[in-house]
């Protein structure tokens, strides 16, 4: 769990400030949207898949475009 301890003079906005940059580090607002619907497992292995094959045809594209010249 983020939390920020505010110094006495420091001013609010720059905790603020330093909370945010706390949680987009941890991944919470990452792992909450997540969460926030049920996705089946299979479906889960299913967008893996296709995006290792995007990966594949990218890699493959890029080596193309290296070899012909």
């Amino acid at each position: 769990m983020a939390y920020v301890r505010i110094e006495s003079e420091e001013p609010l906005e720059k905790a603020i400030k330093r909370f945010r940059r706390k949680v987009e580090k941890e991944g919470i607002i990452r792992e909450y949207r997540r969460r926030e619907h049920f996705t089946k497992p299979s479906t889960l292995k299913h967008e893996k898949e296709k995006a290792r094959q995007r990966k594949e045809l990218k890699k493959k594209l890029k080596n193309q475009r290296r070899n012909s010249y």
